[in-house]
């Protein structure tokens, strides 16, 4: 069984989900190979026994969608990989469909899970989990940001240069920055951030006083950014702000892989949720099992003390 999982560069830099792709092929029990269009000064490190085909991106530019494509059709045609593995990323939303399309066959986006040989995926705005197993392969895959632990490895494999005598009406242009939000959480050495759980649009003051209480910023779950509770530009998660705080307290939030995806690096997270089983106490260091209406203005004196 082969995984040939598809690495991203931006800017010349080498992107770390990789190394996510790879924990996930290493779930899989399966064989790892490497494609990316990128440097040879920046390569992923997945073990010297793991192949990586290469693409020089001066040539073929860091996003090309016709002719990353037919590169990586270049190296699906020499390895016949089982799996084809995207990072769920804009690079990943754009090309995996475009690869499943050619090979004519499925696709499963945003996994998050692997359970006996099946794939693991949320729907429903996360409330529920669908479980998929295909009876053809190779399949194309994402990979949802988070969901798996990356391991770096220390050792860089063999590495083999991709050309194709292709032409492309795409031009790469540039990046362009998004817009300049009104806080930036990346900075914040703490946060704090409400969640679903909160209950009530008023309830995020209590949050907030606790966020300044503790000398931090607030922050916030999807939900409670969709409900017009707090702006977007306090969000934390893969739509929202990667965040990495020396603390970051939860309030009310269950521990969607998406949140998590965000918030992951974080070097101490403590939770508040009225729910033991909550997600969101797998990766906290202290779960506070109450209801934030009476736990916070406790917390809060005892801080001011």
């Amino acid at each position: 069984m082969k995984a040939l999982l598809v690495a991203e560069y931006r800017e010349g830099k080498l992107l770390e989900s990789i190394y996510e792709l790879g924990a996930f092929a290493e779930q899989l029990n399966a064989e790892k190979v490497i494609f990316a269009v990128g440097n040879k000064d920046d390569l992923p490190a997945l073990g010297s026994n793991v192949k990586t085909y290469l693409a020089d991106s001066s040539k073929y530019t860091e996003y090309n969608p016709s002719l990353h494509r037919d590169l990586l059709q270049k190296v699906i045609d020499a390895e016949k990989p089982d799996y084809i593995v995207f990072h769920h990323s804009s690079y990943g939303w754009d090309l995996a469909p475009r690869i499943s399309a050619k090979l004519k066959v499925a696709q499963y986006s945003e996994v998050v899970g692997v359970d006996n040989g099946s794939f693991v995926m949320p729907f429903c705005n996360n409330k529920l989990r669908k479980v998929y197993r295909s009876n053809s392969k190779p399949i194309v895959l994402t990979i949802q940001g988070g969901a798996f632990k990356a391991v770096k490895p220390s050792e860089k494999g063999s590495v083999e240069m991709v050309d194709i005598d292709t032409a492309s009406t795409y031009q790469f242009k540039g990046y362009e920055e998004a817009e300049k939000k009104d806080v930036d959480l990346t900075k914040a050495q703490i946060i704090v951030s409400a969640g679903r759980g909160i209950g009530k649009k008023d309830n995020v003051a209590i949050v907030e006083s606790l966020a300044k209480a503790l000398g931090g910023e607030l922050g916030a779950s999807r939900p409670v950014v969709d409900a017009g509770w707090v702006p977007h530009s306090r969000q934390v998660g893969t739509t929202g702000q990667t965040v990495s705080p020396k603390l970051y307290v939860a309030c009310g939030i269950s521990g969607a892989i998406q949140h998590l995806a965000g918030m992951k690096k974080a070097e101490h997270v403590l939770a508040i949720n009225v729910d033991k089983d909550a997600p969101i106490g797998e990766v906290a260091e202290l779960l506070v099992v109450a209801d934030l209406n009476q736990f916070i203005p406790v917390l809060i004196e005892t801080l001011k003390k």
